[in-house]
């Protein structure tokens, strides 16, 4: 059997609709079979936290929510089922001051050549 095609999502900002749609794509990626990794950096890594409400606009989770769209719990419970690789990018957590602690379980923490090997010849798309 093929080995699935490799994807990667590398999440930057610390906005909501960002963070919101870097999980749409790795969980409608990872629904259609594609190994993906998840890489958040800088303020992104506010989207890995366990308390992703740090974000930036937040409380348009509940707006979206309340028209029938998945928030940021349901898509990252989807993407944990979905058994998704999310990266914390140490320089990241470090340039933010964000404690390791803070993240999610499951999240590791590593550096951009981590990421870069995990989607080696497979895309990489930026949000």
């Amino acid at each position: 059997m093929a080995e699935p095609d490799r994807f990667g999502v590398l999440l930057l900002s610390g906005a909501h609709d960002r963070a919101h749609y870097a999980f749409v794509l790795a969980t409608g990626a990872a629904a259609l079979g594609r190994d993906v990794t998840l890489f958040a950096s800088n303020a992104g890594c506010r989207a890995l936290l366990a308390d992703w409400r740090t974000l930036d606009d937040a409380g348009r989770d509940a707006t979206i929510v309340s028209r029938g769209v998945a928030g940021l719990d349901v898509l990252r419970e989807a993407a944990i089922e979905l058994g998704l690789r999310m990266i914390a990018c140490e320089a990241g957590l470090r340039a933010e001051a964000i404690d390791d602690a803070a993240l999610l379980p499951g999240v590791q923490v590593a550096g951009i050549a981590t990421f870069l090997e995990a989607t080696r010849g497979g895309a990489i798309v930026t949000c």
